[in-house]
Order: C-alpha cells, then sequence, then structure tokens
C-alpha cells in the first residue's frame, strides 16, 4: 500500500513535467489549465502539483503571464519520462497493439521499468522500429 501511494506521488510528478514538455512543443504559453486538460485533472489539483514542482525547483512561473517552464532539471526528468514514453509505444504497435491501447500502456510503463530494462529493450529494438 505505502509502495502505492510513493509511486504514484512519482509518478505524478512526472506525468505533470511530460505534460508540460509535450505541450509546450505545440504551444508557445503554457497555462494551468493547459495542463488540467491535458491530463484531465481539476484546476484546483493542478494547482496544489505545480506548488510542489515550483518549491522542488523543477519549474519556473512567469509572474507577469502565469505562464509555466521548466527548469533544467525538470527539463531532464521530463525527457526522460518522454523518450521512454515514446520508445514504449513504438515497441507495442510494432507488436501489433492498437495506438490507443498503446498509448496508455505506455503511459503506466515509463514509470515503472528500470532503467537497466528500459536501455535493454531500447537497445534491442532501435533497429527494428525506427
Amino acid at each position: 500500500m505505502l509502495y502505492n501511494i510513493v509511486m504514484n506521488k512519482f509518478q505524478s510528478k512526472e506525468d505533470y513535467l511530460e505534460s508540460i514538455l509535450k505541450l509546450s512543443k505545440i504551444k508557445e504559453d503554457v497555462h494551468a489549465i493547459d495542463i488540467a486538460r491535458d491530463l484531465n485533472f481539476s484546476k484546483p489539483s493542478v494547482s496544489i502539483a505545480l506548488k510542489k514542482l515550483k518549491e522542488s525547483n523543477l519549474i519556473f512561473v512567469d509572474q507577469n503571464s502565469d505562464c509555466i517552464f521548466l527548469t533544467d532539471e525538470g527539463k531532464k526528468i521530463a525527457m526522460r519520462v518522454y523518450e521512454r514514453h515514446l520508445t514504449i509505444k513504438k515497441w507495442f504497435i510494432a507488436l501489433g497493439v492498437k495506438e490507443s491501447v498503446a498509448e496508455k500502456d505506455a503511459c503506466n510503463i515509463e514509470h515503472e521499468l528500470s532503467e537497466e530494462t528500459y536501455q535493454a529493450l531500447k537497445n534491442h529494438i532501435k533497429d527494428k522500429i525506427n
């Protein structure tokens, strides 16, 4: 039970950072409402999470525009998670899994896979999927 609570908090942090990264690729300005829509979370939940991410120096918020930006450390984490997500999703699709299912499953597995297993998977499939 405690493991699930700890993992959910860690996974949630990664999901927020990944969402900010993805949104910043398609929008010039990322706001809390954009993140709430992307993750299908309530605005108050997003506000609480963003406060914690800010306190952890993973994001900063422009005081004038309320735009949200990743710090270097936040971007590093987000890019690691996003790369895992894309690699795992491509792998599932190559195995014949429907894209919508591959998307959902990749989102769950990207957080749980050890670095050793991920690197082995990545090395195994790098020539087969690209």
